[in-house]
């Protein structure tokens, strides 16, 4: 493994065992029943702060909601090059181990949703229609963080134009931002949900960026 690759790994580890911990403490720490319905919820004088400085913007959590089907869109996308690819090479040993190693990240981030709407953390600081629905870690923030950066590096292998790349890039970043403040501001989440969300993505990211870089270069 590359010098660069192995800082790379140990970072994504570094970044997951964070998570981890960071899980445990919420379970354990500062728990309270501060949400609807009696719900409990770790970090609770800090979540119940904030969660009491932005409110509840129904709003922002609806456009944010039907934002999040842009970044399935990637997915979508990047699942159909390959569809094509594995046709035409009639060899799934031919496609792009770029977009190999691409679908295996995707199906480790569903595997993580999946995980965490069986085993729940805690619950939203809302009811969403009338419902208590599970919200750590924050599963929009999740889907954002994993896949607009690595559409970005799919695309930067796959455009030539260097301003294009750069142009793309940029509007990817502004999106992914702008979703996971909007996240945030909009009430629907706690805040160890939004933090709890990043770290996984992120850990998630720098494990794809070291899988790929050793697989691909």
């Amino acid at each position: 493994m590359k010098k660069r690759n192995k800082k790379n790994f140990g970072i994504a580890i570094g970044l997951l065992v964070t998570f981890v911990v960071w899980t445990i403490a919420i379970c354990y720490l500062d728990v309270q029943t501060i949400g609807p319905k009696g719900s409990s919820v770790g970090f609770a004088t800090l979540n119940g702060f904030f969660h009491n400085l932005t409110g509840v913007h129904m709003q922002i959590y609806t456009i944010t909601d039907w934002l999040g089907l842009v970044p399935l869109c990637f997915v979508l996308g990047f699942a159909l090059l390959g569809l094509i690819q594995l046709v035409k090479r009639r060899s799934l040993f031919k496609v792009d181990y770029s977009i190999l190693v691409l679908g295996g990240f995707y199906i480790i981030v569903m595997a993580a949703y999946v995980f965490f709407e069986i085993f729940v953390i805690n619950y939203r600081p809302v009811l969403i229609e009338g419902c208590l629905e599970a919200s750590y870690p924050s599963s929009t923030t999740m889907l954002v963080m994993c896949v607009m950066p690595t559409a970005v590096m799919q695309l930067n292998e796959r455009i030539g134009k260097k301003r294009l790349r750069k142009m793309i890039a940029c509007i990817l970043s502004i999106f992914t931002v702008f979703m996971v403040v909007g996240r945030f501001l909009s009430g629907v989440h706690w805040m160890t949900d939004i933090i709890g969300g990043a770290l996984l993505s992120a850990g998630l990211v720098m494990l794809y960026v070291s899988v790929s870089s050793q697989i691909c270069d």
